[in-house]
């Protein structure tokens, strides 16, 4: 029996996922594994048990990754399982944006009680004349599961795209419509692009990297969407560009006391991934690389383990976490001599897993006694 606790409420999809080898609890203060949505984690208390924790969403800034590593716990997240419901959301704030609709809507609102409404509206719309996507050039930050759909999507549309993205994959290439322009240098899409969508991750590469000098670059008019982290655009910077008119609309999921209630701004209240679908998508995909890792030590979507898919062929496994660039390795080898034997190492963690019939089949012993071993785990 395995103990998992969630730290936020999670989908009861899981339960389809773990089935009768799993107790799953909020209160389990000593579990082996825990999944976690926007609870914060870099005060939780960390158990001595811990195996792995599985963020349901992509991003893990809430999850202290460099302590969990030390301790070789593993870390997963759902990347692409909320990519369809991010990806409507851009497109509904790209034409909430065009179409100056949080400003008509708001207007008509205030028409409440008031004679002939239908009369006021045929004077009054006027002021809201908008825009529409289709033949606007979009520019996509970032192709990963978001932005390729959001790209494939507004081509779909009838817009230009332009796209940029130094790590892309093979596999995501491949998801892209052919109708994309790829371009090596972001400053291409600033200075092209009439509305630009931001889908990269967090980083000190990234952290205000919209800013004075980037709007500097951009067309006048420019709508830009932040469905990632509100840190990667400087506010202050922003809010002139839009009081100068130079930014024609700020579309933003993640609202802050500077963005709120400010002309120009689409403030919404963090919905990219909620949705029922998203929040079922990411639970499933959270619980499945759990229950893959604790039964069989595969790794999936790890943000700080290397990836391991070997598939189980004996009746006995053992997973050993070490430090790369040390003489744990040499051991592990050594004494899997006999034994299918795997392995992989990302950054400064190495994982192995040994297949054998029987756990006299291996010098235990001798791999506890290893320097530079952080876990053994027999399954």
């Amino acid at each position: 029996m395995y103990n998992i606790r969630t730290l936020n409420p999670i989908s009861d999809k899981i339960y389809d996922v773990l089935g009768d080898q799993y107790s799953v609890s909020s209160e389990d203060n000593s579990p082996d594994a825990i999944l976690v949505r926007s609870f914060k984690m870099h005060t939780y208390p960390i158990n001595e048990n811990l195996l792995a924790v599985a963020r349901a969403g992509a991003g893990v800034n809430n999850i202290p990754i460099p302590e969990l590593t030390d301790k070789g716990i593993v870390v997963f997240n759902t990347p692409g399982a909320n990519a369809n419901g991010v990806k409507e959301l851009v497109i509904c704030g790209m034409l909430m944006a065009v179409r100056n609709l949080k400003e008509a809507t708001e207007w008509a609102d205030s028409l409440d009680g008031k004679e002939d409404v239908a009369a006021l509206v045929e004077k009054g719309k006027s002021a809201f004349v908008g825009s529409e996507l289709n033949g606007k050039t979009l520019g996509v930050i970032g192709l990963g599961a978001i932005g390729a759909k959001v790209a494939n999507s507004a081509a779909a549309l009838g817009m230009n795209i332009m796209g940029y993205d130094p790590y892309l994959s093979s596999d995501n290439k491949c998801l892209l419509t052919c109708e994309v322009n790829f371009v090596n240098d972001v400053n291409t899409i600033y200075r092209n692009a009439d509305i630009i969508t931001i889908h990269v991750p967090l980083l000190d590469s990234t952290k205000d990297m919209i800013n004075k000098l980037s709007l500097s670059f951009m067309k006048k008019g420019v709508v830009i969407v932040n469905m990632s982290r509100a840190e990667l655009v400087n506010n202050a910077d922003m809010l002139l560009a839009l009081e100068e008119g130079r930014v024609h609309k700020y579309v933003v999921d993640f609202p802050t006391c500077e963005t709120v209630n400010k002309k120009g701004v689409i403030a919404i209240p963090h919905l990219g991934a909620s949705t029922e679908e998203s929040e079922d998508n990411c639970a499933i995909m959270a619980a499945s690389q759990i229950k893959d890792y604790l039964e069989n030590g595969i790794i999936v979507n790890s943000v700080n383990f290397p990836k391991m898919t070997t598939k189980r062929v004996t009746s006995v496994r053992i997973a050993v976490t070490y430090n790369t660039g040390t003489k744990a390795l040499d051991t592990i080898k050594k004494i899997a001599t006999n034994a299918m034997f795997s392995y992989a190492e990302r950054g400064s963690i190495g994982y192995a897993l040994i297949d054998v019939e029987n756990c006299d089949d291996v010098d235990i012993e001798t791999l506890s006694e290893t320097d530079d071993i952080l876990m053994i785990r027999i399954m």
